[in-house]
């Protein structure tokens, strides 16, 4: 059965995102001593990471565990890495430590960095007795063709059931992306779509709606939440 998503539309889109963030973050550290969130990337959560990263939050860094839903595979200084925006948003500015943060390695090959991210997911997992590491809150975005992460329509990561972490090729960019799958997304407490006020609405609404067609549609957490936080 799919999970009925709650649907925030907010005219102060980074300051309501933001705080959206940090209820969670306190919620989990209370519960559990840490905090697991999965960035996403492009330009919409840009003004919400800056948002958090700005003085006054009363967030422990040291207990963020900070991953990436997807990547792509250049270097981490490349204009493109999803990394170095999140880098010079919030995680420079804020001065996160290293130890909170899991970096998808775009620039080696993308078969070795996807299994190389899986197994440092899965032994963390292991570590806490999880049959595979969930997140208490993943990011996620929604592309103009519904994709989310770097799940694109037509690709083979679509159809991916036991893999967490897998190299995507997509055809239309003709690149490899790095990306967690469903399997990993819907393990989730938490999801949070962030979708920026140019969006179309035909879209999203196909998407809420439950399209199979569209990627985003897709995601479904089995013992979770999922939010829409759309600017108006």
């Amino acid at each position: 059965m799919k999970t009925k998503p709650h649907v925030i539309r907010t005219k102060n889109f980074a300051a309501d995102a933001a705080d959206f963030i940090l209820k969670q973050a306190h919620k989990a550290i209370g519960e559990r001593n840490a905090f697991r969130i999965a960035f996403s990337g492009g330009n919409t959560p840009r003004p919400v990471y800056a948002r958090l990263a700005a003085p006054g939050h009363d967030l422990q860094w040291d207990l963020l565990r900070i991953t990436f839903g997807d990547e792509r595979c250049v270097p981490p200084d490349d204009p493109d890495s999803n990394f170095r925006m999140a880098r010079e948003t919030l995680l420079a500015p804020a001065a996160v430590p290293e130890k909170s943060i899991l970096r998808m390695r775009g620039e080696i090959d993308p078969q070795i960095a996807a299994q190389e991210y899986e197994d440092q997911l899965d032994l963390t997992a292991r570590q806490h007795g999880e049959p595979i590491y969930r997140h208490d809150l993943i990011l996620l975005g929604l592309g103009d063709d519904g994709h989310t992460a770097s799940l694109f329509p037509g690709t083979a990561a679509l159809e991916e059931t036991t893999r967490r972490v897998v190299a995507n090729f997509v055809p239309k960019l003709n690149a490899w992306r790095l990306t967690f799958t469903f399997p990993l997304i819907n393990q989730a407490r938490h999801i949070l779509f962030l979708v920026g006020v140019a969006k179309n609405p035909g879209l999203i609404e196909r998407v809420l709606e439950g399209d199979q067609q569209l990627p985003a549609a897709r995601v479904n957490p089995s013992a979770g939440e999922v939010t829409w936080m759309i600017g108006d």
